[in-house]
């Protein structure tokens, strides 16, 4: 008797058991089983997007175009990036290509006013330019600048920006390297720049790159894709040379550094001639070259040209050409003291001069 009990109760045990498994829940049923997971990562993107995105902005730009027919000038549409507020004083830093050529510059504020602004100053070597706006104090929300010498490959970064004209787009990676070089306007290149994979597509350039803590630590400038949309390969120019370049634009509107007084020869001329470095076409009379009994091109005993002295380096820096001349120089001014290596007729010679103000 006592086994035939427990046989019907672990039967009527197994049969509810069964029940329960293969009966459907109700939606309150599933939801209360399903686990309210909020990770720390997950807080730390909201927290730094809600205290950054106010900061964020959104540029067109517009340039005149002759109609065909009628040949009267019409304003249109030329481009749109990202940007972001600089200072209370209603600075705007964004890409250099995102308002080159523009007749008409248009900021949008996140509460979705519209101001004019106004060209401070741009380098377009460094692709970076400065705006200004006129909108109330109350609507300026800067960004906090942070540091981009101590980043390491791994670090967290997170990209806001208005890419294809959506307003406001987060997106989140990592730096995936440190160092990389990239193309600008002039034969010049953009160095140290920060690689990311968080996406970045056209309409993210000028937008601000940031670390979890919320600060600035570089400017989106472009990506690397075959179709023009994000395959996970970003640039951005460290912030450390954006704080040194911006409130050059803002004081001068243009990039200051300090010169060597002396026309250089077309880097073609290396090829030419089979050297590395660059020749100096001619010096300014009076200027830190001329001083230093550095010399241009030449007439020879026969009355051609010869080449003049070859710059190969500065400061123990190995000069190639041009830019990178121009590279070691930014991080100079006017009344530094460098030394110079050259090469005179196949000779390494060495002089020492002050660098002069443009």
């Amino acid at each position: 008797m006592i086994l035939n009990s427990i046989s019907r109760k672990l039967s009527i045990s197994f049969a509810t058991t069964l029940l329960l498994l293969f009966t459907p829940l109700v939606p309150a049923q599933a939801e209360s089983r399903v686990p309210q997971f909020a990770t720390d990562d997950e807080v730390n993107t909201m927290q730094v997007f809600n205290f950054a995105s106010p900061s964020v902005v959104y540029v067109t730009n517009e340039t005149l175009v002759r109609d065909r027919w009628s040949l009267k000038l019409h304003s249109v549409p030329k481009g749109a990036g990202s940007g972001f507020i600089w200072d209370d004083q209603g600075h705007v830093v964004t890409n250099f290509h995102v308002i080159e050529g523009a007749r008409k510059v248009t900021i949008t504020l996140q509460d979705r006013s519209e101001w004019a602004a106004e060209l401070v100053g741009s380098a377009p070597e460094k692709d970076l330019a400065v705006v200004k706006i006129s909108a109330p104090r109350e609507l300026l929300k800067p960004l906090v600048p942070g540091s981009s010498a101590g980043l390491a490959v791994g670090r967290k970064v997170l990209a806001i920006g208005n890419p294809f004209g959506l307003d406001t787009t987060l997106t989140t990676g990592v730096v995936s390297a440190l160092g990389r070089e990239i193309d600008a306007a002039g034969n010049r290149t953009i160095r140290n720049v920060i690689q990311t994979d968080a996406a970045i597509n056209p309409g993210n350039s000028g937008g601000p790159l940031l670390d979890s803590s919320g600060r600035l630590i570089g400017v989106n400038t472009a990506i690397y894709s075959p179709s023009g949309a994000s395959v996970g390969i970003g640039f951005a120019i460290p912030v450390d040379t954006v704080k040194k370049i911006v409130p050059e634009l803002i004081a001068h509107g243009r990039l200051v550094r300090p010169i060597l007084g002396i026309e250089s020869a077309p880097d073609q001329w290396a090829s030419q001639y089979d050297f590395k470095g660059v020749a100096v076409l001619r010096t300014a009379p009076g200027m830190p070259a001329d001083k230093a009994g550095l010399r241009g091109v030449y007439r020879g005993e026969r009355g051609g040209w010869q080449l003049g002295d070859v710059i190969v380096g500065i400061d123990g820096h190995p000069i190639g050409n041009y830019d990178d001349m121009m590279n070691v120089l930014e991080n100079h001014r006017p009344g530094d003291r460098v030394q110079v290596d050259y090469l005179r007729d196949g000779e390494a010679l060495q002089t020492s001069l002050v660098l002069a103000a443009p």
